[in-house]
């Protein structure tokens, strides 16, 4: 029993890690924009941190912020400097190892927080459905806030200008990003990843009996 649900895991993992490559390279996981790329890529982080724990989840999260490094060098926009030292478009706007923490730890911690809102609920409610949808709009608003925020505290002033926002703005600027768009994304991360993730586990636990 124990072999069979490693080796079920261990597919999860793959196949997740399969669909996130393949979605890191096509529009299907980031979507071109011309200050910033809208992203899908956060929601099979948290459907894996709800199946497979906060540890996978968080290396997930690690994978999509390692992606995130990639295109950002080889497909860049006016804003991709936030999120890797390998690009700058001139010497005002540049990256520099700090990109890294605002591409990376975020996205980790999406896996990690995730994990532990599911584990930490379903003991409590004893009601899956709600824990996955709220472990997936937690994730959702951690990524949200956690770039935003990360790139407030260590880009904002290059952010404001390569958007052309007086700095003294950028923060309101921010906060409505988070409400305007982080919430609706949190929101549609929050359906599909109670719809995903409780359709895998059905099929995992008749699996189990078989």
């Amino acid at each position: 029993m124990q072999k069979k649900t490693n080796v079920r895991l261990l597919t999860q993992m793959a196949l997740l890690t399969a669909l996130m490559l393949v979605m890191a390279f096509t529009p299907l996981g980031y979507i071109p924009l011309p200050f910033m790329n809208a992203t899908t890529m956060h929601i099979p982080v948290i459907i894996g941190a709800c199946l497979l724990g906060p540890k996978m989840g968080g290396v997930l999260g690690g994978l999509f912020g390692i992606t995130s490094v990639v295109r950002a060098t080889i497909s860049p926009n006016l804003t991709s400097f936030v999120f890797t030292p390998f690009y700058s478009f001139s010497p005002e706007f540049h990256g520099s190892w700090t990109s890294l923490i605002v591409a990376i730890v975020p996205r980790i911690l999406i896996g990690v927080c995730a994990g532990l809102v599911f584990m930490a609920l379903k003991k409590l409610i004893h009601n899956e459905t709600i824990s996955l949808a709220v472990s997936g709009f937690v994730g959702s608003m951690v990524n949200t806030i956690g770039v935003m925020g990360l790139i407030y505290l260590l880009f904002g002033e290059q952010y404001a200008a390569a958007g052309g926002t007086d700095p003294s703005l950028l923060l309101g600027v921010i906060m409505g990003v988070v409400g305007l768009n982080g919430v609706p994304e949190a929101i549609i991360a929050a359906v599909l990843t109670a719809a995903v993730s409780k359709a895998v586990l059905a099929v995992g636990r008749q699996a189990s009996r078989a």
